[in-house]
């Protein structure tokens, strides 16, 4: 008997997978909310959780972990220098998962996964950034 052995396998190959996670994961913490599919968002929930505690950690075996799997440094250094002190006291459950109705185009149920303690500030935070830097380029 096969009883959800696991992990969701989400139709795709594991390489598929680890990519969609790295990226998942890199999007969470840089924008501390995002949107996505009911089934990503609970099993994204478990990778960034465990990526936190990484954080919390702070050593350099926790470091090369973390960056092993995120793949971008500006990411590895907000989890652990923001994110990691930030929930130095929080024994666990990092973030959270929100249902968010159905999508339109095929009725998928949707989902919002954030931080909890989140800044609100975050969302969208490196957007604003490039457009001012383009707005004083042209000053």
């Amino acid at each position: 008997m096969r009883h959800a052995s696991g992990y969701r396998r989400l139709n795709r190959t594991h390489e598929h997978r680890k990519a969609l996670w790295a990226n998942m994961a890199g999007s969470l913490i840089e924008h501390e909310q995002i949107k996505t599919t009911l089934p990503k968002a609970k099993e994204l929930k478990r990778i960034v959780d465990k990526l936190i505690t990484l954080g919390k950690r702070g050593d350099l075996h926790s470091r090369r972990q973390a960056a092993a799997q995120l793949k971008q440094d500006k990411l590895v250094a907000k989890l652990f220098d923001v994110l990691g002190p930030r929930y130095a006291e929080r024994p666990g459950g990092y973030t959270r998962v929100l249902k968010a109705g159905f999508r339109y185009g095929d009725m998928a149920p949707m989902a919002i996964i954030e931080l909890v303690d989140r800044d609100p500030e975050a969302k969208g935070l490196a957007d604003r950034e490039r457009l001012a830097a383009e707005e004083a380029l042209e000053d």
